[in-house]
């Protein structure tokens, strides 16, 4: 088994690539090691220490560490534990735990609106911001302004600002007039 590591925009978060099936479908996070309960290859990944994060999409696994960690120095570690996990043929999760895109349900006047929202991120920003390792999910939408929550690589990283206001603010605005906001919220 050959595992593809690739460097994000987060400078503590990398993406790594096993080659296989990850999760079927939607993504899951662990913030921590204590939401890891669900997931063998989670657990399996926190075991190393320094690791701050964890999170899958379809095909990757990306992972956190904490700032005084050098990845020289766990990045051998965490390649071994997800080997180990998918010689092992245990199963990535356990029971329900993908989250399949965090959509919140919108109803009434704004309906239009939130469908659209969800179908431009659906369509042209989820995709870009999987292949940076990441994912972002629609939390709301309320006089204009749009609530969006990264995760990931995203989570955290020194350009998901950027990221929000000028790239997703800006795509959302130009498509949908009466979007006037983007802001980020945590999970």
């Amino acid at each position: 088994m050959f595992i593809q590591t690739e460097s994000t925009p987060n400078p503590a978060t990398l993406k790594f690539l096993p080659g296989q099936t990850v999760l079927e479908l939607g993504t899951a996070d662990f913030p921590s090691a204590d939401a890891a309960e669900k997931s063998p290859l989670a657990r399996r990944i926190f075991a190393v220490g320094g690791v701050t994060g964890v999170f899958f999409g379809t095909d990757f696994v990306t992972v956190t560490k904490a700032e005084a960690t050098d990845w020289q120095h766990i990045k051998p570690a965490i390649l071994g534990a997800i080997m180990e996990h998918y010689q092992s043929g245990a199963a990535v999760m356990e029971g329900e735990g993908a989250t399949g895109g965090g959509h919140a349900e919108h109803t009434g006047e704004d309906g239009d609106i939130v469908r659209q929202i969800k179908e431009l991120l659906d369509t042209r920003v989820r995709p870009a911001v999987a292949q940076d390792g990441g994912d972002i999910t629609f939390h709301g939408f309320d006089r204009g302004v749009v609530y969006l929550h990264m995760q990931g690589a995203c989570a955290g990283c020194p350009s998901s600002t950027l990221t929000l206001k000028m790239g997703i603010e800006n795509l959302l605005r130009h498509y949908i007039p009466e979007v006037l906001e983007v802001r980020p919220v945590a999970a």
